[in-house]
């Protein structure tokens, strides 16, 4: 099954090196695809540098697109990551 959530970015740096770490991490035992959509661009979320080439500023829009065995709890995860600012000081 597929899942996709709309998600807003924001830590004050946008989708930065740290944030893009927690992402990566989060992903590594996840049995799913995942992908992020910025503007018109689709990228692996699992891959550091393709979250870094999104160059998503704070307040962007980003489409997750998960699909695999634990997509649903590998969405929810993700969701409440940027919702949380990745455990980063606001």
């Amino acid at each position: 099954m597929i899942h996709v959530t709309k998600v807003k970015v924001k830590n004050k740096m946008g989708l930065h090196t740290r944030p893009a770490t927690a992402i990566v991490k989060l992903l590594q035992s996840a049995k799913c695809d995942v992908f992020f959509t910025h503007k018109q661009e689709t990228v692996n979320a699992k891959s550091i540098l393709s979250l870094l080439m999104l160059a998503a500023k704070r307040n962007s829009s980003i489409t997750i697109t998960t699909q695999g065995v634990d997509a649903e709890k590998t969405m929810n995860s993700l969701v409440s990551a940027f919702e949380n600012h990745f455990g980063e000081n606001v």
